[in-house]
């Protein structure tokens, strides 16, 4: 398996979150405003952190050790109650990029348990 920098995977997974929500939203309305609310209303990070406090139980090892290094990789955020908010939610993309990357039947199945908590 070849390993990605943390801030590689993290960015492939904000892209891969985006679309899936894309793609759920694209189902529900062809209004462009409200596509565009629905999306930010799940991929802006306060959400995104939320959801990465969902996941924490069902992780594995391997999985939490990504997270952790990931939610340690410095931002540009300054103060520090937004910092914690980016941090974890760049340990939720980080994870994400990482199944999409190495095991997408496990990206499939958490975003199978995701989805009764996405905002619509």
């Amino acid at each position: 398996m070849e390993v990605m920098n943390l801030r590689n995977y993290a960015y492939i997974g904000d892209a891969v979150w985006e679309l899936f929500i894309r793609e759920k939203t694209t189902k529900l309305t062809e209004n462009s405003k409200k596509l565009h609310k629905i999306t930010t209303d799940n991929v802006k990070a306060s959400f995104q952190a939320e959801l990465f406090h969902i996941l924490e139980d069902y992780l594995t090892d391997t999985e939490k050790d990504i997270a952790r290094r990931a939610r340690n990789l410095s931002i540009p955020v300054g103060r520090r109650q937004i910092q914690a908010v980016y941090r974890q939610a760049t340990a939720f993309e980080a994870l994400i990029g990482f199944w999409f990357i190495h095991q997408k039947d496990r990206l499939d199945t958490v975003t199978s348990l995701l989805e009764k908590y996405l905002i619509f």
